[in-house]
């Protein structure tokens, strides 16, 4: 840094601004990139403002979130040409060279620089772009980076696992992410504890392979046993799972789910295909009649569970029949919601330079059809509950049609709470009473 710069930053008025694109584990990551840079006496302000840096940590699941990034990056740029633009993430790590061409740009970092951002921005003098990307499949330890408070969020997020070893046909991830890597147990419950001490009711763990949590420490452990870990030493009232694998989901966490008070019950799965052919053909490890079973097992295990899915439009080869297996298989499922991704093309992956790639159009009209099931089944779940007390943490927004306070119930429903003195950060019990503007209206019961 210059010597202006250096007295900004010692005054606290150097400012920096980030923009976050993508999963949880992305989210989590900014929020613990966030602490450092208050921790060396920087300003973290609103990305629409002036700032004398911009973080922008990228996604590269689809070619929409590549095409976002780069608005975001040019975005930056225009409101201040003269600020330190440092670019992370998936799309870093994977097309680094191409995003260095931008103009403007000055620092390129990958998954595993993260730690190093604030350090990095320190310098904001470099007129040429500087690539800092290593290879990620190389990286055998997980990042320690996190966070103990996270602004704006009710719920915090801690990432205990990174990277994946499966390799789905259709999936960049794993080299963006690297091989699968986790945070020690110990360190998981120290910093459950500490976010809990924080005062954050609800912790979501996160990964991006969740389910394989453990198996690369030694001794080799698993994520039930982690789960029974924070359950049996009570260390946070809430204890919420980010997406896992239909084959990772054991006896155990599900009896833990149904039975534990702490579990929320809640599950988000990705299905992808409902047919088989294409589930082979994306290397996934089950067939419908499985997914079918394991949807219904956990239901009959644990009433009123939420169980949400990832489901993919326009995979190559999706003839007309085997997207009606799709849409009949989750028509006949009993889900809580759907998230719908038209199939992307990642070059890198096998699925790119298979034959039988469907037209934009088509995969947008097979995923809007999907869509529209999903919106059915996201009311008709909420509706289940009308007349039936659930426990909703509360948070620091407003319903838009209401103006009550809005929050999740612990199978995942967003609730407006009706009822003076309700704050935020509180799990209250609420009886529903209608379903209105996407989500429940409930009165506070009263004990």
């Amino acid at each position: 840094m210059t010597g202006e710069m250096d007295q900004k930053r010692e005054s606290g008025m150097v400012k920096v601004a980030m923009v976050t694109l993508g999963c949880k584990v992305n989210q989590c990551e900014s929020a613990g990139i966030a602490e450092a840079l208050a921790a060396r006496g920087m300003t973290l302000v609103p990305f629409e403002e002036v700032a004398d840096g911009y973080i922008i940590n990228t996604c590269t699941v689809t070619g929409r979130t590549d095409y976002q990034s780069r608005q975001l990056i040019r975005r930056a740029i225009r409101k201040n040409p003269a600020a330190a633009v440092l670019v992370t993430g998936c799309y870093a790590q994977r097309t680094p060279e191409e995003i260095a061409r931008i103009p403007g740009v000055r620092f390129i970092t990958g998954n595993a620089e993260k730690e190093q951002i604030p350090d990095i921005l320190c310098e904001m003098t470099t007129d040429v772009p500087r690539i800092l990307v290593c290879d990620i499949r190389k990286e055998k330890a997980i990042s320690r980076l996190g966070a103990t408070v996270f602004p704006g969020h009710t719920r915090a997020f801690l990432k205990i696992q990174d990277g994946c070893d499966v390799f789905c046909s259709y999936c960049i991830v794993p080299h963006t992410r690297g091989a699968s890597r986790s945070l020690p147990p110990e360190e998981v419950l120290e910093r459950i504890t500490s976010i809990s001490r924080a005062g954050y009711r609800e912790i979501v763990l996160t990964g991006i392979h969740l389910g394989a949590w453990g198996r690369d420490l030694t001794p080799r452990v698993d994520l039930a046993t982690l789960v029974r870990s924070v359950v049996d030493g009570c260390a946070v009232e809430r204890l919420r799972l980010s997406s896992i694998e239909p084959r990772e989901l054991n006896e155990e966490i599900i009896a833990l789910i149904g039975t534990s008070g702490t579990v929320c019950r809640h599950l988000h799965i990705p299905l992808q295909s409902g047919d088989d052919g294409i589930l082979a053909a994306m290397r996934r490890d089950y067939d419908a009649a499985f997914f079918r079973d394991l949807v219904c097992k956990l239901h009959a295990t644990v009433p009123g569970i939420a169980v949400g899915i990832d489901v993919m439009a326009g995979f190559p080869g999706e003839t007309e029949e085997a997207f009606a297996n799709t849409l009949r298989l989750v028509e006949e499922m009993s889900l809580a919601y759907l998230h719908v991704f038209p199939y992307s093309r990642r070059p890198g992956t096998p699925a790119a330079t298979m034959a039988g790639q469907l037209p934009e159009e088509e995969k947008k009209r097979r995923a809007e059809r999907l869509r529209a099931v999903g919106a059915e089944k996201r009311q008709a779940f909420a509706e289940k509950f009308i007349g039936t007390p659930l426990q909703v943490l509360v948070e620091g927004r407003t319903d838009k049609n209401t103006g009550y306070p809005v929050g999740f119930s612990d199978n995942y429903i967003p609730v407006a709470v009706r009822g003076g003195g309700v704050t935020t950060d509180r799990i209250v019990r609420v009886m529903p009473e209608t379903f209105r503007g996407g989500c429940l209206i409930a009165e506070v019961i009263r004990e």
